[in-house]
């Protein structure tokens, strides 16, 4: 007991970095590649929906109570309508700034859910989760998901009729919950959906609640990131032991200036694009449903599996099993936890316990590059499924053929996308072995004294010679084998040993050239 204790002591020691003074902050290099933006999209976009929410706050009244509408938008006049939806007309046509502040607010939302969605892939496919960062890859995970829960409780609130479909959608999900699905969808709404405590419970989970979680999370995760090196592409004079980029204070003023760049490209999408216009959908009525509608993109993947699943129930003891909206549920779930869980994964089948500051080409990780193309195109299917009615009606096909081929799509895409994207990266490895052995094609034909006609090939640099060899290749696993009491691998060696062999035995990476192979070859 005492020594599981050390070694959770230990890992957590190791993970929370090192603690160092402000002055030796200052002095810390920042690598300079581009794709590290990626990160501070993330966080300007937070600020802008902070700015803008706090904004919105002033004047919007979050609640079901019903009242005559008398505003500016004549169509809409002498309606039924709730305080929430009369509040949002209001800020959209009676407020100054109001509409371009609630739009800025929504594309940041955007902007910001695709920047944390893109920053973890880039993570992902560079390997940047790895000791000591596991605990940087769950707070950005936990992140994604509360953007995305923040997304859609903020969707929600105008009690518009594309919103009031959404939640229809929604409450159809929690009710098919074994046991519990009922109790939830009673304290959510208040009582029977659609309630009269939605729109106060969601704005308060909207407004307080995940925003100071989300800032939690980013502030856990800046912190992290300062007290450990900076990870960074392999280069000539870049090791695990050092940091080669940008001072601190360069960094700073560059940061800043990158903020107003993108808080300019938000409100630039705000005054020219329109987004969720809700006077065209009009106030929510539960008898009615929006024709087309869609909800935002990072929950497409939600609503296309939901609408591709068959209407499947499973009646036993007195009770229905919704199947149609719980396997949609369960699958969205396993999807998502797939990739929070996977450098645990790695780390396991690796049994690498070494720190790791420099980061993958994705081409020398074919295994773990095939994996991450193949979920994302799970999500790209499943995002095509939730416009299933839009394609059908705009290419004038059937929809149910559409449904079908998206039903397909979900199981032979990520197969198809894997083994592509695995013999691509292949494909790039020996195309790196053979110009590090041979060096790089000039185009210019020779021809050799006996005929024979030749391309001339030129050396490689020393810069280029490193980038394409300096990467590590593991070793698969050894099989496991009876240990000394006769005993037989358990069941979980065998998997662990399949598994690395499967992500690095021969048929997943293509050996590097040695040393002694380039001298042979370049020195005859």
């Amino acid at each position: 007991m005492n020594e599981s204790g050390e070694r959770v002591a230990q890992w957590t020691k190791e993970r929370l970095g090192h603690r160092g003074s402000a002055r030796g902050a200052l002095r810390k290099a920042f690598p300079g590649h581009w794709s590290f933006l990626l990160g501070e999209i993330c966080l300007y976009s937070f600020v802008v929906l902070v700015l803008t929410g706090v904004y919105l706050t002033f004047y919007f009244h979050p609640s079901s109570e019903q009242l005559i509408y008398e505003g500016s938008y004549v169509p809409l006049q002498g309606q039924l309508v709730s305080e929430a939806f009369d509040s949002t007309m209001h800020i959209s046509f009676d407020v100054r700034g109001g509409l371009l502040i609630r739009q800025a607010h929504h594309w940041a939302a955007l902007v910001f859910v695709a920047a944390v969605f893109t920053h973890m892939m880039r993570v992902f496919f560079t390997g940047a989760f790895r000791k000591p960062r596991e605990l940087n890859w769950v707070l950005g995970f936990s992140l994604l998901i509360l953007a995305m829960f923040g997304g859609l409780t903020g969707y929600d609130l105008p009690g518009d009729l594309l919103s009031g479909t959404g939640l229809v959608v929604v409450n159809g999900t929690i009710l098919s919950i074994p046991i519990v699905g009922t109790y939830l969808s009673m304290f959510l709404f208040g009582g029977e959906f659609p309630g009269n405590d939605l729109v106060a419970r969601f704005h308060t989970i909207h407004v307080l609640l995940i925003p100071a979680l989300m800032t939690a999370l980013i502030l856990a995760h800046i912190v992290l990131s300062l007290r450990h090196r900076h990870a960074q592409y392999p280069g000539p004079g870049r090791t695990n032991d050092n940091v080669v980029g940008i001072p601190a204070r360069v960094y700073a003023v560059k940061g800043a200036g990158y903020f107003f760049l993108v808080t300019g490209v938000i409100f630039f999408l705000a005054a020219v694009a329109q987004i969720n216009p809700v006077w065209e959908f009009g106030p929510y009525r539960p008898d009615q449903v929006s024709a087309g509608s869609q909800p935002d993109w990072y929950m497409g993947v939600a609503d296309g599996l939901l609408r591709v699943m068959p209407g499947w129930e499973i009646s036993a003891w007195g009770h229905t099993l919704a199947l149609d909206n719980l396997v949609p549920l369960l699958v969205g779930v396993g999807l998502f936890a797939a990739m929070g869980a996977y450098p645990f994964l790695e780390a396991w089948v690796t049994g690498d316990n070494r720190e790791q500051h420099l980061l993958d080409r994705p081409r020398n990780r074919p295994a773990r590059t095939a994996l991450g193309a193949a979920w994302l195109s799970v999500y790209m299917v499943s995002l095509i499924g939730a416009a299933n009615d839009l394609i059908a009606t705009r290419f004038h096909v059937s929809v149910n053929a559409v449904t079908w081929g998206v039903r397909i799509g979900l199981f032979a895409v990520p197969l198809v996308v894997y083994f592509v994207a695995k013999r691509w990266a292949l494909g790039l490895q020996r195309r790196d072995r053979d110009k590090v052995l041979h060096g790089r094609e000039t185009g210019v034909i020779k021809r050799l004294p006996h005929g024979e006609y030749v391309e001339v090939h030129e050396p490689l640099g020393p810069e280029e010679l490193h980038a394409l060899t300096a990467h590590e290749q593991y070793a698969p696993l050894a099989p496991p084998t009876k240990d000394h009491d006769n005993a037989r691998p358990t069941r979980v060696q065998r998997l662990r040993s399949r598994l690395s062999r499967g992500l690095y035995g021969e048929t997943s990476q293509i050996r590097k050239p040695t040393e002694k192979e380039y001298k042979e070859i370049t020195h005859p």
